[in-house]
């Protein structure tokens, strides 16, 4: 078994491909990464960026049935590499399972969660603005009294409704 000499694809300007040029002769690391500004293209395809991994239920709860039916050894690890798992997921997977919950084990969305307004907010909202404006014409309308009031006692005329002068 020896090892396998990698090979890089090289561009030229005019775009025709050369190949056959092994890696050490370049003098660069095997990853390639700081070919690909030079026109020197690596063979493998990595996104921008990383898409986090989201599994159903169903799948959770198939791969834990299998995962419990692994009685031999090496069985189990074949089976997380197999799935591209890690034995983390297994155990967080299972303590969800424990808990009885089918929603424990659907995928959750990230980020803040989205809360969802009371019922009454926008009638206790309604009723304190009718309040406000209640309160409002109350003010108006014992100023008005109390400017009556002082125009009655300077025009001397009696408080009593009827008109009569006591």
């Amino acid at each position: 078994m020896g090892l396998e000499k990698r090979q890089m694809v090289l561009v030229s300007e005019s775009g025709d491909e050369e190949t056959g040029v092994p890696l050490g002769a370049v003098g660069i690391s095997s990853s390639g990464s700081a070919l690909r500004g030079v026109g020197i293209m690596d063979d493998s395809e990595v996104g921008e960026k990383a898409i986090r991994r989201k599994f159903t239920a169903a799948y959770k709860i198939g791969i834990l049935k299998e995962a419990d039916a692994c009685r031999e050894s090496g069985q189990l690890g074949a089976l997380l590499r197999r799935e591209g798992l890690y034995s983390s997921h297994l155990t967080t997977w299972r303590r969800q399972r424990d808990r009885g919950t089918l929603e424990a084990l659907s995928p959750r969305k990230r980020g803040p969660k989205v809360e969802v307004p009371h019922p009454l907010v926008k009638r206790v909202e309604t009723l304190e603005k009718e309040n406000q404006q209640l309160r409002h014409q109350l003010k108006q309308a014992e100023t008005i009294i109390e400017v009556q009031k002082k125009i009655s006692e300077i025009l001397h005329l009696s408080p009593d409704p009827r008109g009569e002068k006591s």
